[in-house]
């Protein structure tokens, strides 16, 4: 067969599918709408990877300081930065303090001026946020004047909450706690993180794109098919004007063709709409900028090649089986019954591919990236073969029942391909999440752990800053509106020796409540005394809290108290004390003392830290204590505690999962929704007919629902056993135990069922109009 009779027959089909009038040109339509979901889809997961580099380079671009900084001197081309982070409620607040100290002092990106002290220009999500009611208690934290924006080259994303602010004498601050540097330029790769990925992280990657991708492929599959019962009846009156069989397969892959085509230019429209709209979402704490959704052009290619080829592809392959006579189309007979061994060739092939890689772990190199990709896919796909021969073998052996029941049965019978392509998406997409949940969950303890801090004990805890009165401040915060208790424990660590090495001790200094949060006491009044000795990670209290002990401060610590050796002998009058856990996890060790019993110059050697114990019913008290902060030292930010802690990328990795699910969820719904009302569509005369002969729209109703809670079921079942299946090739990957995961997998099961429940009810309005006697008018 030559390609210029392949090409005027594609044409023709072309054409046909244009020139067919309003009959032609809707179901052109609804396949178009969609293929292109799909494609809209597939143009924004080829933009992410481009998406997360731009993240990355204009988080590096910004970038002003390290830990490990070399300190520069003081010139006229040198900018002083400090950080000054915050959290409002669950949001973050990126922020730092600037003061320039000459003339060619660096700018942040997207700055255009300094901000003068006491003003700060900020992003335009901040912008809207302190404007907003809501942004009352945030307003109070940041009183600085506004008097600018932030432009788009100094933000990582739309709605990101991020200021500069203009400070005066932040020299100064550099040597105590607060945490900054002098910087003469913005940008510094050493920020990037170097460390390699975790095999298992690289393969959650891996699965995860897979994953969100397969469902996808499956609906365009599925859009290019829509129309199939109208097509027959096309394609019979093609055969009675003369056209061979092969011919009329060729016509009929040019009508597919065209509605890929226009699904292209749609789906394009969706993806640029989309980009745009995306500048106003924000997804589990991620935003971009719609110049950075842009699909790398190979990609793209690939898709506009691909889509259009897919689409004759499966419709040749679709009708090789169906036998196209003049008067009619062959396909209302009984079909052959479908064969199961070469669908199972499909998960059994997926299963070798990864078989090789079963046990290997996290030290035994990365996976092959191709035994990944292909044994998922074909395990995934396996699903799309498996579930046409399920659905025929149980619609077959189903018994009678009701009205309703007896016309869904039936019509199953007749046309079970055409249901099972409707639900092979969703079994796709929740065989892929269940088995990723079950990846997650267990891979989770590698990556995720319990955090040292007591959270009964305290929520939140913050550094005195050096020279400052601890016992006004922890006042100042236990005024605080929702803090319940402050512990304050102040140290400091003196030696056995005066100007040489030898032995050192801890001495914690605070009161006696607070004391009984680091270690159990005896009765305790201020002036008392206590030795702590066996705690875990002290090893020279024992002879250092002899009584009569002579204990010196190194001048390093006494600075603040005009500097100098001070030396503190050990009472007569020391009790024993048993150690205790403090709030943060740590058993401290050596010297107990309350104020009344340590000199003032030894007792302003001091570094003081409270915890901070709030009462969470109480509405923003988190953000009552950092307004707190705030009032007292801008560069000092309390520290919130979790009760877990996770690792950076296998959050950011889980994170993108449930963006892309929500994604690939609300196409799933979009192209269901479609591909029903295409459905209901082709049936119209057959509805208004048992309508005319007296059937009752609630059982129609309810046997459209019933045809579509069958295949959704045996679907659901099926994409749960592959699943749990793929789930444990994955988890015997990793080198983890095999657990099921039965919240996850109900979870995800119970989420597709949802889907399909809303398209159901969305589907009814449009139902009942087709009931109408009007639906029997024909030419």
């Amino acid at each position: 067969m030559s390609a210029r009779q392949w090409g005027r027959d594609l044409a023709m089909g072309t054409r046909y599918a244009f020139a067919g009038g309003r009959e032609g040109w809707t179901r052109a339509l609804l396949t178009a709408v969609g293929v292109g979901l799909g494609v809209a889809l597939l143009l924004l997961t080829t933009a992410i990877p481009n998406a997360l580099a731009e993240r990355d380079r204009r988080e590096e671009a910004r970038s002003d300081h390290t830990f490990n900084q070399q300190n520069i001197p003081k010139a006229d081309n040198t900018l002083v930065v400090l950080d000054s982070d915050t959290t409002f409620r669950d949001l973050d607040v990126r922020g730092r303090l600037l003061e320039p100290e000459g003339p060619k002092a660096p700018l942040p990106p997207g700055v255009s001026e300094f901000p003068a002290a006491g003003e700060m220009v900020v992003s335009p999500a901040l912008k809207e946020l302190l404007a907003s009611g809501d942004g009352k208690l945030l307003r109070e934290r940041l009183d600085y004047r506004v008097t600018g924006t932030i432009g788009e080259q100094g933000l990582v994303g739309s709605q990101e909450l991020a200021y500069f602010a203009g400070g005066k004498g932040l020299e100064k601050l550099l040597d105590g706690s607060a945490s900054g540097a002098r910087i003469d330029s913005f940008g510094n790769p050493d920020l990037a993180s170097s460390d390699p990925w975790d095999p298992v992280l690289l393969l959650l990657v891996l699965v995860v794109f897979v994953v969100l991708l397969m469902p996808v492929a499956v609906f365009i599959a599925a859009a290019v098919r829509f129309g199939g019962e109208r097509r027959d009846r096309r394609l019979a009156a093609l055969r009675l004007v003369g056209s061979d069989s092969r011919m009329t397969r060729r016509i009929a892959a040019g009508e597919a063709l065209a509605g890929s085509v226009l699904g292209l230019v749609l789906g394009t429209g969706f993806f640029l709409l989309g980009r745009e709209l995306a500048a106003t979402l924000e997804v589990f704490r991620i935003s971009v900028f719609p110049s950075y959704l842009n699909p790398s052009p190979l990609l793209a290619v690939l898709v506009a090649l691909a889509v259009p080829a897919a689409a004759v592809l499966v419709t040749i392959l679709a009708l090789r089986g169906v036998v196209i006579e003049p008067l009619g189309v062959v396909r209302t007979a009984k079909p052959t019954r479908r064969r199961l061994w070469w669908r199972l060739l499909l998960p059994v092939g997926g299963l070798a591919l990864l078989y090789p890689m079963v046990g290997q772990g996290d030290d035994g190199g990365n996976f092959n990236q191709y035994l990944v990709v292909g044994g998922v896919m074909l395990l995934l796909v396996g699903v799309t073969a498996l579930l046409p021969w399920v659905v025929e073998t149980v619609v077959a052996r189903l018994g009678s029942g009701g009205v309703a029941w007896q016309l869904a049965v039936r019509r199953l019978q007749l046309s079970s391909g055409t249901a099972a392509r409707m639900v092979n998406g969703i079994a796709v997409a929740v065989a892929g999440a269940i088995a990723l949940q079950m990846l997650f969950a267990g891979v989770e303890g590698q990556y995720t752990k319990a955090s040292q801090y007591d959270v009964s004990r305290a929520q939140m805890s913050v550094d005195v800053p050096d020279g400052a009165d601890s016992a006004a401040i922890a006042g100042k915060y236990r005024d605080s509106e929702g803090v319940r208790q402050v512990t304050s424990l102040s140290d400091v660590y003196l030696g056995d020796r005066r100007g040489e090495a030898g032995s050192i001790v801890q001495v914690t200094v605070a009161d006696c409540a607070s004391l009984r949060e680091a270690a159990t006491l005896p009765s305790c009044r201020d002036g008392d005394v206590f030795a702590v000795k066996g705690s875990e990670y002290d090893s020279d209290s024992d002879h250092l809290s002899k009584p009569g002990t002579t204990l010196w401060a190194d001048p390093s610590a006494t600075r603040r108290s005009g500097g100098g050796w001070v030396s503190w002998t050990v009472p007569k009058d020391i009790r024993q004390a048993q150690p205790r856990e403090d709030p943060t996890g740590y058993e401290r060790g050596g010297i107990l003392v309350t104020p009344g019993a340590l000199p003032e110059k030894l007792g302003a050697a001091t570094s003081a830290r409270l915890f901070l114990s709030l009462d969470l019913s109480a509405p923003d008290a988190y953000d009552h204590v950092r307004n707190t902060a705030a009032r007292l030292d801008p560069v000092t930010q309390p520290m919130t505690w979790h009760s877990v802690e996770s690792n950076e990328r296998y959050a950011t990795i889980r994170t993108g999962l449930s963006v892309g699910a929500a994604c690939v969820l609300a196409l799933i719904g979009a192209s269901l929704l479609v591909s029903q009302l295409e459905q209901l569509r082709e049936r119209r005369k057959l509805l208004s007919s048992l309508v005319a002969v007296g059937t009752r729209r609630r059982t129609l109703s309810l046997s459209v629902l019933w045809q579509t809670a069958i295949p959704i079921g045996l679907g659901l079942l099926l994409a749960a056993t592959v699943g749990m299946a793929l789930g444990a090739v994955l988890l015997r990957m990793t080198d983890t135990s095999v657990r099921v995961d039965w919240p996850s997998v109900l979870t995800m099961t119970g989420i597709g069922a949802g889907v399909v429940l809303v398209v159901t009810l969305l589907s009814l309005p449009p139902l009942l109009k087709l009931m109408r006697p009007d639906g029997l008018r024909t030419e």
